[in-house]
């Protein structure tokens, strides 16, 4: 799957379990990591597992899974490495004190999902 058409699913599927203020940045030109970033935000640690769990679940229905998974619900912020797709899943409060996308400032969003 094309790298923009994966962030893009990523996306929609966070929105369908309620994660919100989802954003999609394109980091192609600023960064060797990856292609693409998805931030959203929940509620708790429960939700960031169930959001978590879902993506993982609806991707792998395509044969897609995550090259990597750091993070644990309990600290606010779970990474799956898709490779070209990176996901950034945090609380609120946990997205408010990295505020990873004003690290991003030149990306361009290509998506925003509030």
């Amino acid at each position: 799957m094309e790298a923009a058409a994966l962030a893009r699913q990523i996306a929609e599927i966070a929105s369908d379990s309620l994660a919100r203020d989802i954003l999609v940045l394109d980091i192609r030109h600023l960064s060797p990591i990856a292609d693409y970033f998805v931030i959203s935000s929940v509620e708790n640690a429960r939700q960031l597992r169930a959001v978590t769990e879902h993506i993982e679940q609806e991707l792998a229905k395509e044969n897609i899974r995550p090259q990597r998974r750091e993070g644990v619900p309990e600290s606010g912020w779970i990474v799956l490495d898709y490779g070209d797709a990176i996901v950034h899943l945090f609380t609120a409060e946990q997205r408010e004190f990295y505020r990873l996308e004003e690290l991003w400032t030149d990306a361009q969003r290509l998506l925003v999902i509030q």
